[in-house]
């Protein structure tokens, strides 16, 4: 199975989907604390394109054991993916609203199962609007997919894990500067940062203005300020576990991440961490 670029124009989508074996297409856009992404996806999608919740396809229930977005069970995800159509060696590209940080959650678990032929829509669907590509809201009956979902095909840490990489390694943050230092917390338990984390903001993997992903140089230059180096043993954490998935694809655009030593998620992340007292959190913008 050949394992093809994280991230696709929408003119290199344009004229996949008109090839004779187009990619299948997920919709997965979403925005913490709604309104729900299927009204987005009803108002216009990609022609061909499948909706795939967040929050109950792509995740398990939450829990103060497991986050606000567990990884979901292999035998859930194998049936939402041949629901969409997902076949075995067959390409699928996925698009969020424009940065690229929800869909690389779901980039990121299709990797997890064993699924190489997946991008990214580099812009997403405000780019894809933007440059004139057709939308529809007809929805689309794909034939099922046979994609067999074979967990592991990338590394998973725990807490402890976590905690150890941040100490040997380099583990990065990927939520916004002022919940890294602890300045505020609105959504888990307790503000601040897994000691020893620094912070890597998943914003700052786009331009703020166009939300297209930065060049492969700019990204290994942010990624090299923060400490990581070619061979270096790296991890990321968020809030629950979905934007830190665009930190591990912005590491595998710059050349950092790679089929010998992959990136590694801390799948639980913050609201993990935070929900147990007996874990210490670091304060300030510095790693602690």
């Amino acid at each position: 199975m050949a394992r093809v670029a994280a991230l696709i124009t929408p003119a290199e989508l344009a004229e996949a989907l008109a090839a004779g074996r187009p990619p299948v297409l997920l919709d997965v856009r979403w925005r913490l604390g709604g309104p729900p992404g299927r009204e987005d996806y009803e108002r216009g999608h990609l022609p061909g394109a499948v909706f795939v919740d967040l929050d109950t396809e792509l995740a398990a229930p939450p829990g103060p054991r497991s986050g606000r977005h567990p990884l979901p069970d292999p035998a859930d995800l194998q049936a939402v993916l041949r629901r969409a159509g997902v076949r075995e060696n067959h390409p699928v590209v996925i698009y969020d609203t424009a940065d690229g940080s929800v869909a690389a959650r779901a980039w990121w678990l299709l990797r997890w199962a064993g699924h190489e032929p997946v991008a990214v829509l580099d812009g997403g669907y405000t780019a894809w609007v933007a440059e004139g590509w057709p939308v529809t809201t007809d929805e689309p009956r794909p034939e099922p997919g046979d994609l067999v979902v074979r967990p592991g095909a990338l590394p998973v840490l725990d807490a402890d894990q976590a905690a150890e990489l941040a100490r040997r390694g380099v583990l990065l943050d990927a939520r916004a500067p002022e919940r890294y230092r602890g300045d505020v917390e609105p959504v888990d338990p307790r503000a601040g940062h897994v000691p020893g984390a620094r912070n890597a903001p998943f914003g700052q993997h786009v331009d703020g203005e166009t939300g297209r992903w930065r060049s492969a140089e700019e990204l290994r230059e942010r990624f090299t300020a923060l400490g990581v180096g070619d061979g270096d043993e790296v991890g990321a954490y968020c809030g629950s576990g979905v934007t830190a998935c665009s930190v591990l694809l912005a590491l595998e655009v710059a050349g950092l991440s790679t089929p010998e030593r992959p990136a590694a998620l801390y799948a639980g992340s913050w609201s993990h961490w935070s929900a147990d007292p007996d874990r210490p959190a670091a304060t300030g913008d510095q790693p602690g």
